[in-house]
């Protein structure tokens, strides 16, 4: 009696080991690190977005600029420059091992994802640091004379490139989604 084909288990067939196999590993390893850390990233942009600077908005300035504060500190710390640093990295790490010939299928999420958070990486550096800084050299809140200024100074400009960051890092996300299933189809 023959097996019936719908119903028959394929056995697993071991095949030798080639050199692109492990490639493919580290393109497919890359290409999930950077959306994983793309992902949370985005995310901790996003909860500000919609969450902490929101909810801070009816606060007191002495409330804002001493949360912000605390939050500044807090922030610098290896988990969070795992998921920041970890979204350049293994994005441009991606996008490198995919540049070879039949990693191509990739490269043009990869390339977007990677440019989309670079310049949130601008954005960051050359809006939201130096705005976190300032709220830093203004000292202790308690001290500060007119909080209403401080607060002027660091809120609106802040709230508004935290949104553009989102929308990059939302966008960079998007298409390291879009390459994992891109790659996805490519070993198929």
């Amino acid at each position: 009696m023959g097996e019936n084909p719908a119903i028959a288990v394929r056995q697993h067939v071991p095949r030798p080991h080639r050199r692109g196999d492990h490639v493919e590993t580290a393109r497919l390893a890359s290409l999930i690190a950077a959306t994983i850390t793309m992902g949370l990233v985005s995310g901790l942009f996003y909860g500000f977005s919609v969450a902490v600077m929101p909810g801070l908005r009816a606060s007191s300035d002495r409330t804002v600029i001493e949360t912000m504060q605390r939050i500044n500190v807090a922030i610098l710390n290896g988990w969070f420059l795992l998921g920041y640093m970890g979204s350049l990295v293994f994005t441009a790490l991606a996008l490198g091992l995919h540049l070879p010939g039949d990693g191509r299928h990739a490269l043009v999420p990869l390339a977007g994802a990677l440019v989309a958070y670079v310049l949130a990486m601008i954005v960051t550096a050359r809006v939201n640091i130096p705005l976190n800084n300032a709220l830093e050299k203004a000292g202790p809140v308690e001290r500060i004379a007119d909080p209403a200024a401080v607060r002027r100074a660091f809120e609106g400009t802040w709230v508004r490139a935290n949104v553009w960051r989102t929308l990059l890092c939302t966008v960079a996300f998007g298409l390291l989604a879009w390459a994992l299933v891109l790659h996805g189809q490519h070993a198929a």
